[in-house]
């Protein structure tokens, strides 16, 4: 048995909804902090921040330094002052993802301390909840590998939902590939990575069912998280939208400096835009973008290029036409902590709303008013740019885009 055995049957009832719902916010808070964690995790492990170290002639293995460990944050735009790194990072203390080698210091410290990931160390506490998301997190992985085709969008009731997957196809693939050793255990697996708030089902009306019926995996695990979503109260779920993940976001905590990013349009006017740079985390109304404070400030949204950069609508029929003064150009864009830095916009075809100047793309030579052709490899010229974000952050780190440009934009 794993994730605690039965503990009743799936689902709460509606006089427990108040509960529930505070119960899934604090489940689907936790979730992201312990992915938040691994990223980071992983980070530091890959640019050798974590690796063993000596003190008094003992060896302390895959531990970092407290004050050097801040040093890599704020250099690498994870932290804008020490004092906010020392609350990120006690975040994750809290969360007991991190711990002083010798457990002598439960406050994280700017200091030569040494702090070790749980994980790497194996005193991470393994309780019913974190087991499920560690459960779901695989599942979710194995899925998204490219060979398997069972995610995919799908319709329910007139509704087209995306990476959806329908019960009985996976309560077939779960015993294939042996995470169940029967169909029963299988559909009780189910029933406790709904109760953990891992899947739902793709409207919310039906708990886990052998059936016909579609779910979804209720967050993105290959998402790339910044550290300063988790000083971020807002619910996790609220963030994960479908609209554009690449909102121009950049850092400032001090509320009494105004940040801007700038956009330039085809009539070279350029625009100023107060905004927060970003790779996912924004709510878009009918009008534009809207970016919200990672921060705990209570300063209202600021709407981001709310209409298009363009001078007219474009087809993709105009751009593939034999002759039409448009030149392609191919860019590699390698993602940072923060994302790729662009905004995509449009349907069939997609266009660049604006670009980061300071971030990855602007680097590989992306500007505004460039339209969309294929990323790594497959053609986007039909689809809207609800596909293109979701493509991208689904995708690797480093993404090749083939755009076209009007020769005289």
């Amino acid at each position: 048995m794993e994730e605690g055995g039965s503990g009743g049957s799936g689902g709460s009832d509606s006089s427990t909804s108040g509960s529930g719902g505070a119960q899934q916010r604090e489940l689907e808070r936790m979730a992201e902090v312990l992915v938040t964690g691994e990223q980071l995790r992983l980070r530091l492990h890959e640019e050798k921040v974590i690796k063993d170290r000596r003190h008094h002639l003992k060896t302390y293995p895959n531990c970092f330094v407290a004050k050097e460990l801040i040093d890599w944050l704020i250099e690498h735009k994870e932290a804008s002052d020490r004092e906010t790194a020392i609350k990120l990072m006690q975040k994750l203390a809290d969360r007991g993802i991190i711990h002083h080698v010798c457990d002598e210091h439960k406050e994280f410290k700017d200091v030569k301390l040494f702090y070790r990931f749980r994980k790497d160390d194996g005193t991470f506490p393994l309780d019913n909840e974190v087991k499920a998301f560690m459960r779901g997190q695989r599942l979710y992985e194995k899925l998204m590998s490219p060979e398997n085709t069972l995610l995919q969008p799908r319709e329910e009731e007139g509704v087209k939902y995306e990476r959806t997957f329908m019960a009985s196809e996976f309560l077939d693939w779960l015993v294939q590939e042996g995470e169940a050793t029967s169909r029963k255990e299988a559909e009780q697996l189910c029933h406790r990575l709904m109760e953990h708030g891992i899947i739902q089902h793709v409207s919310n009306k039906h708990p886990f069912v052998d059936s016909n019926l579609l779910y979804q995996f209720r967050m993105n695990f290959r998402r790339r998280r910044r550290l300063m979503e988790l000083l971020n109260e807002k619910s996790p779920s609220s963030q994960e939208t479908h609209d554009s993940p690449f909102c121009l976001r950049k850092q400032s905590h001090d509320n009494r400096k105004s940040t801007s990013f700038m956009s330039v349009s085809p009539s070279k006017e350029i625009k100023i835009v107060s905004a927060v740079r970003r790779s996912s985390m924004s709510s878009c109304g009918s009008s534009g973008y809207f970016s919200s404070s990672p921060t705990l400030s209570s300063s209202p949204p600021v709407l981001c290029n709310p209409k298009s950069v363009l001078k007219r609508p474009v087809t993709s029929e105009e751009l593939l036409t034999p002759g039409a003064p448009y030149a392609r150009k191919t860019f590699t864009i390698v993602g940072d902590a923060v994302g790729w830095g662009f905004v995509v916009r449009g349907s069939k075809p997609c266009h660049i709303q604006a670009v980061d100047p300071s971030g990855p793309a602007a680097a590989a030579g992306m500007k505004v008013c460039q339209f969309v052709v294929s990323v790594n490899g497959l053609n986007v010229l039909h689809v809207d740019y609800r596909t293109v974000s979701n493509l991208i952050l689904t995708g690797p780190r480093t993404i090749v885009m083939e755009v076209m440009e009007e020769l005289e934009c």
